[in-house]
């Protein structure tokens, strides 16, 4: 893994937006607007670091799933912020009737410098986005700039792949709508969900598009509608199941809650068992069940522990978006533990350390501090894609500091 500085090509932004970025600028604090796609630079790996680095997200993957299990099984919701009795039934039948119902993807966040084994940051498998800068114009970059080369990126071709697989758990004769929120200013889970709309297309499926602030209650019939005030059978949703479950209509969604075999009136996608894999406490719990594997951090839910005085920890809430809320703790620093009700309703899409507190009363996730490597004095994070149970590619951002927050840069990657 290396890092080379390249000369962007002539009218990158206007190429980028064409295949879908339509966000490739971020407006910083200054007001000043930089590039999110950054092709000033790339990241180049070799065809065995890639297939090794391949075998480790399966591996983890498999992990989280079986971690997932144990949750089930020993009823620990509570340690996950799940204090609702519905919504833990929800999620646990949801689990229990999981090869019923469609799931597409998820984006583990790895820490990785070439040399010593990636280690797990987290696992966002409900709501996770980057996904069409890494799918889409990184590809096409790659065929300008490296014609001939290859590229950890097989994410179209796997997404139309598990559209079409998973047609069958889909009910029949019926649109499967993708709903975004038209809360998000900057686009980016706008053009998430309309490239996941566009794969299932081309998979062959029925689609209509909408907005969660448009999806509306029918009292009569007891059931979600569109805009047409047809049925919603299916629903891709980008929005957080945190969310979803403690909404106005959160009620709603667990009285018609479709967890396969036609036990509701709506389905949504991702299914309900996602929230295992979205909540921190699963770092945990993953190091509990697999203490002192090699590409797993220190985690522990009562506190840092050793992590106080040995390698220090970072303090995540058990959700939260764009390191919204995590707290940089160093060697020897003192911070009481926090515990309280646990969290409440934040998106589920973020990732990596960053320096905005959480509160004093907010459950959190204390991991081993694992200082994100520097290149070029840029520090950077690894996203690596899963769709199915199957690694599917790579995306790769930079920040300027340790913290990758919502002011991280999108910088393209090949395989030479």
């Amino acid at each position: 893994m290396e890092r080379r500085t390249l000369e962007p090509r002539p009218g990158w932004q206007q190429t980028v937006e064409a295949q879908g970025l339509i966000y490739p600028l971020t407006r910083h604090p200054d007001d000043s607007l930089r590039p999110y796609w950054d092709e000033s630079a790339c990241y180049v790996f070799s065809l065995p670091e890639v297939e090794a680095l391949e075998d480790v997200v399966e591996e983890l993957h498999r992990m989280c799933l079986a971690a997932a299990g144990h949750i089930v099984a020993t009823g620990r919701f509570a340690d996950l912020g799940i204090t609702d009795p519905r919504v833990a039934a929800a999620v646990a039948e949801s689990w229990h009737r999981r090869a019923e119902l469609p799931s597409v993807y998820g984006r583990f966040d790895l820490r990785y410098d070439g040399t010593g084994p990636a280690k797990l940051l987290e696992y966002n498998a409900d709501t996770p986005t980057s996904l069409v800068e890494a799918a889409s114009p990184q590809w096409f970059w790659m065929e300008d700039r490296f014609p001939g080369a290859d590229q950890w990126n097989s994410l179209h071709d796997r997404l139309v792949a598990a559209w079409r697989k998973q047609a069958k758990l889909l009910p029949p004769g019926a649109p499967l709508h993708f709903a975004h929120s038209a809360e998000d200013e900057l686009g980016e889970d706008l053009m998430t969900v309309a490239y996941l709309k566009e794969t299932a297309e081309q998979a062959g499926l029925e689609t209509e598009w909408i907005s969660v602030e448009e999806i509306g209650w029918d009292p009569l019939s007891e059931r979600f509608v569109d805009n047409g005030l047809r049925f919603i059978r299916s629903v891709f949703k980008l929005y957080p199941w945190e969310w979803l479950t403690t909404d106005r209509f959160g009620g709603h969604v667990l009285d018609t809650l479709d967890n396969g075999g036609g036990t509701g009136s709506t389905l949504w996608i991702e299914p309900a068992w996602k929230m295992l894999l979205s909540n921190k406490a699963l770092l945990a719990v993953l190091w509990e069940l697999y203490p002192g594997h090699p590409n797993l951090l220190p985690a522990y839910l009562d506190g840092p522990r050793e992590l106080a005085d040995t390698t220090g920890y970072v303090a995540k809430p058990l959700l939260g978006r764009e390191g919204e809320g995590v707290t940089v703790h160093e060697p020897g620093t003192e911070a009481a533990p926090r515990s309280g009700a646990g969290p409440g309703p934040a998106p589920a899409s973020g990732t990596a350390p960053a320096s905005a507190s959480a509160s004093e009363d907010e459950a959190c996730c204390y991991q081993a501090l694992a200082p994100l490597p520097a290149f070029d004095g840029n520090h950077v994070v690894l996203g690596a894609w899963v769709v199915g149970d199957a690694s599917a590619g790579l995306g790769i951002r930079e920040s300027s500091g340790l913290i990758t927050d919502e002011y991280a840069r999108f910088v393209p990657h090949v395989i030479l």
